[in-house]
């Protein structure tokens, strides 16, 4: 192909295709260079004045760069993958159940405290001086139970005698019995308000670290206040609740159901860092038909402190394990109107390395590898960098080689999946 603008002007073709001037021959310049482009590079020139051939970009060399790796055979782990909040094993409000000035603070913000130890103290005084009124109309009530007793004996003696009637005597002992029942309820008067002194003394319900005080020493604290004196939340042991699909519920709960407690790992944010590792407790007993999905608990000794109440973490809980199973990363595969398949590298006869297309059957996924169940065996090598610009038989020039034993299954410290 020769162009040569001042030739292709003298035809009368070219007379009005170039009369609009220098603005038409710049949209000529645009198709020839969009044509170009389309074209990949691949052979397009075109031919000065002197003959020689140009290329609007950049001469192709007929070799393309590109990264492969070596399809392996190896076990393969199965894990589902979710997002999860790490949730307190127990939350506590710790709030008075009496009314009263609160006096005394035992304790400090974030302190570790134990199960019964004492946290707050409420004025005791109002209800001590409710205690010695109890008991005193305890003791007044037990001598008016003597006396109605020792009258209760006479006319006993007197009835026998015949000298009062069977109704006095009948009186006498209802009497009798009336303040007897007055004795238990001073009793019971007596045990409520020391029961309401032992409340003016807050003790620890749980084992915990406890938060920020939400009270100061001098305010009014009341039994109805929902915001308590501060929460203790147990963080070791402590649970992480995710969700995972309904569609894989039906791989893991037969054998949950058989007692099979599934290995979990909580990963950070960025799906970097291993934050803890625990064990699958149970799941929920039904599905939520706003999200499809169930949710999961799983339980995590945390004694290091790595995993905090309301955190959200990654999930990915190990169901099972795949023996012998050819795995490549998912780079790899790629998709077209052949189906899916994946580029490996063939060398021929004259020492060159070249692509062949080869159709194949994935499996699982998991940290950035894919099981290929049909078309590869181990140490095919196939390309994962460059695959853009790739066609069937085109020579490549392999400039990266990255190591078979990169694979996520092999390192218990790999990255996860994605959510």
């Amino acid at each position: 192909m020769t162009f040569d603008q001042h030739s292709y002007q003298d035809t009368p073709k070219a007379a009005g295709l170039f009369a609009t001037g220098k603005r038409s021959f710049g949209w000529l310049w645009f198709l020839v260079i969009a044509v170009a482009l389309g074209g990949g590079g691949y052979g397009l020139y075109l031919k000065n004045n002197s003959g020689e051939k140009f290329s609007p970009i950049m001469q192709f060399d007929g070799k393309i760069p590109v990264h492969t790796v070596v399809a392996k055979e190896a076990p393969f782990n199965l894990y589902l993958n979710a997002l999860g909040t790490v949730t307190a094993a127990q939350t506590v409000v710790v709030q008075s159940r009496v009314d009263g000035q609160l006096l005394k603070l035992h304790f400090t913000e974030g302190q570790e405290v134990k199960a019964g130890q004492l946290l707050a103290e409420i004025d005791p005084r109002p209800y001590q001086v409710q205690l010695t009124q109890t008991q005193g109309q305890m003791a007044r009530d037990k001598a008016l139970l003597e006396n109605a007793k020792t009258d209760l004996e006479r006319y006993r003696v007197l009835l026998k005698q015949d000298s009062v009637s069977q109704q006095q005597v009948d009186t006498q002992e209802a009497l009798v019995a009336q303040y007897e029942g007055a004795l238990i309820y001073d009793q019971g008067q007596i045990d409520s308000v020391k029961l309401n002194l032992d409340y003016t003394r807050i003790t620890a319900p749980i084992s915990g670290r406890l938060g920020i005080r939400r009270v100061d020493i001098g305010n009014m604290v009341r039994a109805s206040d929902l915001n308590g004196l501060v929460v203790i939340t147990q963080e070791h042991p402590i649970d992480i609740v995710f969700t995972i699909n309904e569609a894989d519920l039906p791989k893991i709960i037969s054998r949950v159901i058989a007692g099979t407690r599934f290995p979990v790992e909580a990963w950070d944010r960025a799906q970097q860092q291993l934050i803890a590792e625990g064990v699958m407790t149970t799941i929920d007993n039904q599905i939520d038909v706003a999200t499809g999905t169930v949710k999961v608990k799983a339980h995590f000794d945390n004694k290091g402190r790595k995993l905090f109440p309301n955190q959200f973490v990654n999930i990915r809980m190990k169901i099972g394990t795949l023996q012998n199973a050819v795995q490549v990363p998912v780079a790899a595969v790629q998709h077209g109107s052949v189906g899916t398949f994946v580029y490996i590298i063939v060398n021929t006869a004259e020492g060159k390395s070249t692509v062949s297309v080869r159709k194949v059957v994935l499996g699982e996924e998991n940290a950035g590898w894919r099981v290929i169940t049909e078309g590869l065996q181990e140490g095919d090598r196939v390309v994962i960098d460059g695959t853009d610009r790739l066609r069937e038989g085109f020579e490549v020039d392999v400039v990266g080689v990255v190591p078979e034993e990169s694979g996520a299954n092999e390192k218990s410290d790999g990255a996860a999946s994605g959510v």
